[in-house]
């Protein structure tokens, strides 16, 4: 058996030069210190995408993307294919945990200023691909066709029609139309499975491509710490991708262990006719802007509320993505104490709305 996959690999490496590449790898090196842990994330982010890309394609083996057939076939799915319920139920679970550990992921990067010189573009495209990954996941979210997947996108691209000048085409852009149609159902379809991945493998690829170049970033002052290059840091190949690998696994697990013991649910199908239920909430991610806008008054001066929340959320985005070039200081070299207090009043606020918006 050795001497098979040695000859496998001596035919592999004769004709792409695999040497060179594990020579290069060999020579990357990821620095050691109290934030390490956070570089994996960046890993798990990428191996949940990878996870939603494989069960997908097998859940588009099935999928009928129109308002007559949509939901009766994730019905089929979950109840005639076999192991369906599972796939369709890692795949939901695996979109939810991609935005928790790409959040997690940012935020890392934010606090420990890896975004600053030169690693702004790196910082873009990881931006870039969070806000597609929110787009999955609004877009996914009326695939199954069903009542509170109807409302909730009719309220979100509602919100989006809100804003001025650009606002009402973007929502007949989003719906296909004036209303939440068959329409609107084929609109997101598009989006999910051949807009937004193909946005997102370039973004991904200039991003790998940049970290491999660049390598990890290193905090502030850690390039005059004593020992660097020997204990202080340790390779990429093997040490810190096997570390990584092994996180994939135990990632695999929880996610496994949410899929059967927490499947995903279908609820009923939609009817466009009907009444809106009680209680419409978007995914957790929009939680905390939802909850925002619901506490504005509907006038502030003279400025509809709603109006004016969207467009501080879209400054607050922009700005926030945006740091590399007002955060001088980290870009010399230096910590800026108000660019963690302006980090930690976001993840405060973000989590305290989020919660006011299950329990409210």
């Amino acid at each position: 058996m050795k001497a098979i996959l040695q000859n496998l690999y001596a035919w592999i490496d004769e004709r792409v030069h695999l040497r060179d590449l594990v020579e290069f790898m060999g020579k990357k090196y990821v620095p050691i210190h109290q934030h390490s842990i956070w570089y994996y994330f960046g890993g798990v982010s990428l191996f949940l995408f990878i996870i939603q890309v494989l069960t997908g394609i097998l859940l588009l083996l099935y999928y009928k993307g129109s308002e007559e057939l949509a939901f009766e076939s994730i019905q089929f799915i979950m109840s005639k294919v076999e192991f369906g319920w599972l796939i369709r139920s890692i795949h939901s679970w695996a979109a939810n945990l991609f935005i928790l550990a790409a959040v997690i992921h940012m935020f890392s990067v934010y606090f420990t200023k890896a975004y600053r010189k030169p690693r702004e573009i790196t910082w873009f495209t990881g931006m870039a691909m969070l806000f597609l990954g929110m787009g999955f996941g609004f877009s996914g979210y009326l695939l199954p066709w069903n009542e509170l997947a109807f409302f909730a996108t009719k309220v979100g691209t509602d919100i989006a029609g809100v804003i001025p000048v650009i606002g009402k085409p973007i929502m007949i852009l989003m719906r296909g139309g004036e209303d939440v149609t068959g329409a609107t159902l084929s609109r997101m379809f598009g989006f999910h499975v051949a807009i937004f991945p193909g946005l997102f493998v370039v973004f991904l690829g200039i991003h790998l491509l940049l970290v491999q170049r660049q390598g990890m970033s290193e905090p502030i002052g850690f390039e005059n710490s004593p020992n660097v290059g020997s204990q202080r840091t340790m390779p990429f190949f093997p040490n810190f991708l096997l570390r990584d690998l092994l996180l994939w696994l135990l990632v695999l697990n929880v996610l496994a262990v949410l899929a059967v013991l927490f499947p995903w649910e279908l609820g009923i199908k939609a009817d466009p006719f009907a009444s809106a239920p009680s209680g419409i909430k978007p995914e957790w991610y929009f939680l905390f802007m939802f909850q925002t806008l619901k506490y504005i008054p509907a006038q502030v001066l003279f400025v509809d509320g709603e109006v004016l929340g969207v467009l501080l959320f879209g400054l607050a985005g922009l700005l926030w993505t945006l740091v590399p070039f007002w955060d001088r200081k980290s870009a010399a070299g230096q910590q800026n104490r108000f660019v963690n207090y302006v980090g930690i009043f976001v993840v405060l606020y973000v989590l305290l709305f989020t919660i006011l918006g299950y329990v409210v």
